[in-house]
Protein backbone atom coordinates (compact mmCIF):
# COMPACT_ATOMS: atom_id res chain seq x y z
CA UNK A 1 0.00 0.00 0.00
CA UNK A 2 1.39 3.52 -0.80
CA UNK A 3 1.79 6.09 1.33
CA UNK A 4 -0.68 8.54 -0.24
CA UNK A 5 -3.49 5.53 -0.10
CA UNK A 6 -2.55 4.64 3.50
CA UNK A 7 -3.06 8.68 4.23
CA UNK A 8 -6.24 8.61 2.52
CA UNK A 9 -7.47 5.71 4.36
CA UNK A 10 -6.52 7.41 7.48
CA UNK A 11 -8.28 10.46 6.58
CA UNK A 12 -11.64 8.66 5.90
CA UNK A 13 -11.25 6.90 9.00
CA UNK A 14 -10.69 10.08 11.06
CA UNK A 15 -13.48 11.43 9.48
CA UNK A 16 -15.96 8.45 10.10
CA UNK A 17 -14.75 8.52 14.01
CA UNK A 18 -15.96 12.40 13.90
CA UNK A 19 -19.18 11.82 12.31
CA UNK A 20 -19.96 9.14 14.81
CA UNK A 21 -19.17 11.29 17.91
CA UNK A 22 -20.77 14.60 16.39
CA UNK A 23 -23.68 14.77 18.76
CA UNK A 24 -26.91 14.16 16.63
CA UNK A 25 -29.90 16.99 16.39
CA UNK A 26 -33.14 15.40 17.52
CA UNK A 27 -35.91 17.27 15.99
CA UNK A 28 -38.24 18.63 17.92
CA UNK A 29 -41.79 16.61 18.60
CA UNK A 30 -44.79 17.06 20.45
CA UNK A 31 -44.73 13.19 21.22
CA UNK A 32 -45.37 11.78 24.52
CA UNK A 33 -41.76 10.57 26.02
CA UNK A 34 -41.52 7.04 25.26
CA UNK A 35 -40.83 4.35 27.87
CA UNK A 36 -37.19 3.50 26.85
CA UNK A 37 -34.69 5.38 24.11
CA UNK A 38 -31.30 4.10 23.33
CA UNK A 39 -28.48 5.26 24.90
CA UNK A 40 -27.25 5.98 21.19
CA UNK A 41 -28.03 9.67 20.83
CA UNK A 42 -29.36 10.45 24.49
CA UNK A 43 -27.92 12.29 27.42
CA UNK A 44 -30.44 10.33 29.69
CA UNK A 45 -27.95 7.51 29.89
CA UNK A 46 -26.33 8.69 32.67
CA UNK A 47 -29.71 8.60 34.73
CA UNK A 48 -30.51 5.25 36.12
CA UNK A 49 -33.16 4.37 38.79
CA UNK A 50 -31.73 3.82 42.55
CA UNK A 51 -32.31 1.15 45.05
CA UNK A 52 -35.79 3.01 45.91
CA UNK A 53 -37.08 2.39 42.79
CA UNK A 54 -36.83 -1.37 43.00
CA UNK A 55 -38.28 -3.62 45.00
CA UNK A 56 -36.06 -4.80 48.43
CA UNK A 57 -35.68 -7.63 50.57
CA UNK A 58 -37.44 -6.78 53.88
CA UNK A 59 -39.82 -4.33 53.17
CA UNK A 60 -43.50 -5.21 52.89
CA UNK A 61 -44.85 -4.80 48.86
CA UNK A 62 -48.77 -3.96 48.70
CA UNK A 63 -51.08 -4.62 45.46
CA UNK A 64 -52.53 -3.58 43.10
CA UNK A 65 -56.13 -3.79 42.39
CA UNK A 66 -57.54 -5.19 39.28
CA UNK A 67 -58.01 -2.25 37.05
CA UNK A 68 -61.23 -0.44 37.46
CA UNK A 69 -63.31 2.15 34.53
CA UNK A 70 -65.35 4.89 35.18
CA UNK A 71 -67.16 7.03 32.62
CA UNK A 72 -66.91 10.36 32.47
CA UNK A 73 -69.45 12.91 31.66
CA UNK A 74 -66.86 15.95 31.92
CA UNK A 75 -65.29 14.36 28.07
CA UNK A 76 -68.53 12.82 27.26
CA UNK A 77 -68.06 9.47 25.35
CA UNK A 78 -64.99 8.78 27.10
CA UNK A 79 -63.98 6.63 30.16
CA UNK A 80 -60.85 6.26 32.03
CA UNK A 81 -59.15 2.90 33.70
CA UNK A 82 -57.41 3.00 36.83
CA UNK A 83 -55.32 1.05 39.35
CA UNK A 84 -54.78 1.21 43.08
CA UNK A 85 -51.93 0.68 44.24
CA UNK A 86 -52.47 -0.21 48.39
CA UNK A 87 -49.46 -0.03 50.29
CA UNK A 88 -49.11 -3.23 52.82
CA UNK A 89 -49.45 -0.67 55.83
CA UNK A 90 -53.04 0.65 54.34
CA UNK A 91 -55.54 0.41 57.01
CA UNK A 92 -59.22 0.74 56.56
CA UNK A 93 -60.03 2.68 59.93
CA UNK A 94 -57.51 5.41 59.40
CA UNK A 95 -57.82 8.25 56.94
CA UNK A 96 -55.18 7.87 54.22
CA UNK A 97 -53.41 9.66 51.80
CA UNK A 98 -53.85 10.11 48.22
CA UNK A 99 -50.73 10.10 45.25
CA UNK A 100 -52.33 10.03 41.80
CA UNK A 101 -50.40 9.67 38.88
CA UNK A 102 -51.62 10.45 35.29
CA UNK A 103 -50.43 8.00 32.21
CA UNK A 104 -50.72 5.60 35.03
CA UNK A 105 -49.94 2.58 32.96
CA UNK A 106 -46.09 4.20 32.27
CA UNK A 107 -46.26 5.22 35.91
CA UNK A 108 -46.42 1.28 36.95
CA UNK A 109 -44.53 -0.30 34.24
CA UNK A 110 -41.88 -2.48 35.37
CA UNK A 111 -39.51 -2.60 33.76
CA UNK A 112 -39.48 1.51 33.60
CA UNK A 113 -38.01 4.26 33.98
CA UNK A 114 -40.33 5.40 37.30
CA UNK A 115 -41.68 2.23 39.43
CA UNK A 116 -43.42 4.57 41.62
CA UNK A 117 -45.12 1.42 43.43
CA UNK A 118 -41.65 0.46 44.71
CA UNK A 119 -40.77 4.16 46.24
CA UNK A 120 -44.17 4.04 47.80
CA UNK A 121 -42.79 0.58 49.68
CA UNK A 122 -39.59 1.73 50.48
CA UNK A 123 -40.22 5.20 51.47
CA UNK A 124 -43.52 4.34 53.75
CA UNK A 125 -41.61 1.57 55.24
CA UNK A 126 -39.02 4.11 56.52
CA UNK A 127 -41.45 6.58 57.54
CA UNK A 128 -40.28 9.26 54.79
CA UNK A 129 -43.61 9.86 53.64
CA UNK A 130 -46.79 8.74 55.10
CA UNK A 131 -48.66 5.95 54.14
CA UNK A 132 -50.57 6.61 51.28
CA UNK A 133 -52.92 5.23 48.36
CA UNK A 134 -51.37 5.72 44.58
CA UNK A 135 -53.95 5.93 42.46
CA UNK A 136 -52.56 5.11 38.77
CA UNK A 137 -54.96 6.52 36.19
CA UNK A 138 -54.81 6.61 32.33
CA UNK A 139 -55.13 9.28 29.45
CA UNK A 140 -59.74 9.04 28.88
CA UNK A 141 -60.42 6.68 25.70
CA UNK A 142 -63.81 6.14 23.82
CA UNK A 143 -64.56 2.28 24.54
CA UNK A 144 -63.48 1.42 20.64
CA UNK A 145 -59.87 3.29 21.59
CA UNK A 146 -57.15 0.92 22.67
CA UNK A 147 -56.21 1.70 25.85
CA UNK A 148 -52.94 3.63 26.93
CA UNK A 149 -49.60 1.57 27.28
CA UNK A 150 -46.09 2.43 28.50
CA UNK A 151 -44.82 2.58 24.44
CA UNK A 152 -47.70 4.56 23.09
CA UNK A 153 -49.54 6.82 25.64
CA UNK A 154 -52.22 7.90 23.38
CA UNK A 155 -51.66 11.24 22.06
CA UNK A 156 -52.90 9.93 18.40
CA UNK A 157 -55.40 6.66 19.87
CA UNK A 158 -56.95 8.72 23.03
CA UNK A 159 -58.64 11.66 24.42
CA UNK A 160 -54.93 12.93 26.06
CA UNK A 161 -54.01 15.54 23.99
CA UNK A 162 -57.46 16.99 24.83
CA UNK A 163 -57.92 16.18 28.07
CA UNK A 164 -53.62 16.98 29.43
CA UNK A 165 -52.86 20.21 27.42
CA UNK A 166 -55.35 22.73 27.39
CA UNK A 167 -54.76 25.39 30.38
CA UNK A 168 -58.43 25.18 31.89
CA UNK A 169 -60.06 23.27 34.56
CA UNK A 170 -61.89 20.31 32.77
CA UNK A 171 -59.17 17.78 33.83
CA UNK A 172 -59.51 18.91 37.16
CA UNK A 173 -62.88 18.13 36.91
CA UNK A 174 -62.08 14.39 36.51
CA UNK A 175 -60.01 13.87 39.00
CA UNK A 176 -61.96 15.70 41.64
CA UNK A 177 -65.42 15.06 40.64
CA UNK A 178 -65.34 11.71 38.97
CA UNK A 179 -62.17 9.73 40.28
CA UNK A 180 -62.21 10.91 44.12
CA UNK A 181 -65.94 9.75 44.10
CA UNK A 182 -65.16 6.10 43.06
CA UNK A 183 -62.02 6.23 45.89
CA UNK A 184 -63.87 6.99 48.07
CA UNK A 185 -66.43 4.63 47.73
CA UNK A 186 -63.51 1.67 48.22
CA UNK A 187 -61.21 3.31 50.70
CA UNK A 188 -60.71 5.33 53.91
CA UNK A 189 -59.12 8.90 51.91
CA UNK A 190 -58.04 11.49 54.10
CA UNK A 191 -60.26 14.41 53.02
CA UNK A 192 -57.57 17.31 53.80
CA UNK A 193 -56.04 18.50 50.48
CA UNK A 194 -52.36 18.95 52.15
CA UNK A 195 -53.03 15.05 51.53
CA UNK A 196 -53.74 14.86 48.31
CA UNK A 197 -50.20 14.94 45.65
CA UNK A 198 -50.61 14.65 41.79
CA UNK A 199 -47.80 13.90 39.38
CA UNK A 200 -47.02 13.47 35.61
CA UNK A 201 -44.67 13.07 33.02
CA UNK A 202 -44.55 15.66 30.04
CA UNK A 203 -48.73 16.88 28.72
CA UNK A 204 -49.42 14.34 31.96
CA UNK A 205 -46.98 16.57 33.96
CA UNK A 206 -49.20 19.90 32.96
CA UNK A 207 -52.52 18.28 33.76
CA UNK A 208 -50.90 17.38 37.00
CA UNK A 209 -50.02 21.28 37.52
CA UNK A 210 -53.14 21.96 36.14
CA UNK A 211 -55.18 19.85 38.78
CA UNK A 212 -53.62 21.70 41.94
CA UNK A 213 -53.95 24.93 39.94
CA UNK A 214 -57.65 25.14 39.01
CA UNK A 215 -58.98 22.70 42.55
CA UNK A 216 -56.08 23.95 45.12
CA UNK A 217 -59.19 22.94 47.73
CA UNK A 218 -58.56 19.69 46.61
CA UNK A 219 -54.81 18.89 45.71
CA UNK A 220 -52.13 20.46 46.53
CA UNK A 221 -48.93 18.62 45.80
CA UNK A 222 -47.41 18.45 42.72
CA UNK A 223 -44.86 16.42 41.03
CA UNK A 224 -44.00 17.11 37.01
CA UNK A 225 -41.49 15.80 35.15
CA UNK A 226 -40.41 17.25 31.71
CA UNK A 227 -43.88 19.18 31.75
CA UNK A 228 -45.17 20.29 28.53
CA UNK A 229 -45.78 24.03 29.33
CA UNK A 230 -45.89 24.93 25.54
CA UNK A 231 -47.81 25.73 22.70
CA UNK A 232 -49.73 22.74 23.21
CA UNK A 233 -53.11 24.02 23.46
CA UNK A 234 -52.01 27.28 24.93
CA UNK A 235 -49.90 25.80 27.98
CA UNK A 236 -47.24 28.55 27.62
CA UNK A 237 -49.60 30.94 29.42
CA UNK A 238 -49.24 29.20 32.92
CA UNK A 239 -46.47 31.81 34.20
CA UNK A 240 -48.46 34.47 33.46
CA UNK A 241 -51.70 32.75 35.35
CA UNK A 242 -49.02 32.56 38.24
CA UNK A 243 -47.89 35.95 37.90
CA UNK A 244 -51.22 37.35 37.82
CA UNK A 245 -53.40 35.34 40.42
CA UNK A 246 -53.40 35.01 43.76
CA UNK A 247 -50.55 32.78 45.40
CA UNK A 248 -52.43 29.65 46.00
CA UNK A 249 -51.62 27.42 49.02
CA UNK A 250 -49.94 24.45 46.08
CA UNK A 251 -46.39 22.81 46.83
CA UNK A 252 -44.10 22.19 43.48
CA UNK A 253 -41.28 20.13 42.48
CA UNK A 254 -40.07 20.67 38.44
CA UNK A 255 -38.27 18.09 36.69
CA UNK A 256 -36.72 19.08 33.40
CA UNK A 257 -33.50 18.60 31.26
CA UNK A 258 -31.44 21.15 29.15
CA UNK A 259 -31.79 19.22 25.93
CA UNK A 260 -35.53 18.70 26.36
CA UNK A 261 -37.02 19.68 22.51
CA UNK A 262 -34.97 23.21 22.32
CA UNK A 263 -36.66 25.51 19.77
CA UNK A 264 -34.07 28.39 19.14
CA UNK A 265 -36.53 29.86 16.37
CA UNK A 266 -39.73 29.54 18.52
CA UNK A 267 -39.72 30.13 21.84
CA UNK A 268 -43.12 28.45 22.95
CA UNK A 269 -42.38 25.76 21.48
CA UNK A 270 -39.36 25.77 23.76
CA UNK A 271 -39.95 22.90 26.56
CA UNK A 272 -36.43 24.01 28.67
CA UNK A 273 -37.36 27.71 28.28
CA UNK A 274 -40.83 27.18 29.60
CA UNK A 275 -39.90 25.17 32.35
CA UNK A 276 -37.57 27.60 33.31
CA UNK A 277 -40.37 30.39 32.84
CA UNK A 278 -42.52 28.97 34.88
CA UNK A 279 -40.18 27.98 37.83
CA UNK A 280 -39.36 31.97 37.77
CA UNK A 281 -42.72 32.61 38.08
CA UNK A 282 -43.87 30.41 40.85
CA UNK A 283 -40.10 31.64 42.76
CA UNK A 284 -41.45 35.50 42.35
CA UNK A 285 -44.46 34.75 44.07
CA UNK A 286 -43.07 32.92 46.72
CA UNK A 287 -44.41 29.34 46.32
CA UNK A 288 -43.12 26.54 48.29
CA UNK A 289 -41.02 25.22 45.03
CA UNK A 290 -38.19 23.23 44.19
CA UNK A 291 -37.08 21.85 41.10
CA UNK A 292 -34.11 20.24 39.18
CA UNK A 293 -32.41 20.66 35.84
CA UNK A 294 -30.60 17.87 34.53
CA UNK A 295 -28.63 17.70 30.85
CA UNK A 296 -31.70 15.28 29.48
CA UNK A 297 -33.86 14.85 26.63
CA UNK A 298 -37.34 14.54 26.50
CA UNK A 299 -38.27 11.42 29.04
CA UNK A 300 -38.32 9.97 31.89
CA UNK A 301 -34.93 9.11 32.74
CA UNK A 302 -33.78 11.77 35.25
CA UNK A 303 -37.20 12.50 36.63
CA UNK A 304 -37.32 8.40 37.29
CA UNK A 305 -33.90 8.48 38.88
CA UNK A 306 -34.63 11.36 41.19
CA UNK A 307 -38.28 10.82 41.97
CA UNK A 308 -37.70 9.01 45.46
CA UNK A 309 -36.04 12.34 46.62
CA UNK A 310 -38.95 14.22 45.23
CA UNK A 311 -41.47 12.30 47.19
CA UNK A 312 -39.25 13.11 50.10
CA UNK A 313 -39.48 16.81 49.50
CA UNK A 314 -42.83 16.66 48.96
CA UNK A 315 -44.28 14.96 51.72
CA UNK A 316 -41.69 16.33 54.36
CA UNK A 317 -43.98 17.93 56.32
CA UNK A 318 -45.83 14.70 57.77
CA UNK A 319 -46.38 14.49 61.63
CA UNK A 320 -43.13 13.50 63.68
CA UNK A 321 -42.76 12.14 67.05
CA UNK A 322 -39.62 13.24 68.71
CA UNK A 323 -40.36 11.38 72.06
CA UNK A 324 -37.11 9.05 72.52
CA UNK A 325 -39.17 6.72 74.20
CA UNK A 326 -41.63 6.20 71.25
CA UNK A 327 -40.37 3.14 69.84
CA UNK A 328 -43.31 2.93 67.16
CA UNK A 329 -42.09 6.19 66.13
CA UNK A 330 -38.25 4.75 66.08
CA UNK A 331 -39.23 1.75 64.29
CA UNK A 332 -39.77 0.48 60.73
CA UNK A 333 -43.42 1.15 59.36
CA UNK A 334 -45.02 -2.59 59.45
CA UNK A 335 -48.57 -3.50 58.09
CA UNK A 336 -51.53 -3.04 60.98
CA UNK A 337 -51.75 -6.17 63.27
CA UNK A 338 -55.61 -8.00 62.58
CA UNK A 339 -57.41 -8.70 65.55
CA UNK A 340 -57.08 -12.69 64.30
CA UNK A 341 -53.14 -12.47 64.19
CA UNK A 342 -52.89 -10.79 67.30
CA UNK A 343 -54.85 -12.97 69.42
CA UNK A 344 -52.75 -16.53 68.83
CA UNK A 345 -55.97 -18.23 70.50
CA UNK A 346 -58.27 -16.93 67.62
CA UNK A 347 -60.24 -19.54 65.31
CA UNK A 348 -59.14 -18.91 61.83
CA UNK A 349 -61.87 -17.89 59.70
CA UNK A 350 -63.11 -21.13 57.30
CA UNK A 351 -62.74 -20.18 53.95
CA UNK A 352 -64.91 -21.81 51.00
Amino acid sequence: MSFQRALAGFALLAAWIAFADEPKTVPPTNATPRAARGPANSNDVFYTLGPDSRPRDGVPKGHFTESKVIPSSVFPGTQHTYWVYVPAQYDSNQPTALMVFNDGQAMKAEPGDVQAQNVIDNLIFRREIPVMLGVFINPGRRPDQPEPNPRDWGDRTSNRPDEYNPPNDKYARVIVDELLPALNREFNISPDPELHGIMGSSSGGCAAFGVAWFRPNNFRKVITFVGSYTDLRGEYIYPELVTEAEKKPIRVFLQDGRNDNRRPDNPRMDWFLQNVRLMKALSAKGYDLNYSWGIGNHGQKQGGAIFPEMMRWLWRDQPVSTDPNDQVERSFRQPPISPASADPTAIPEKKN
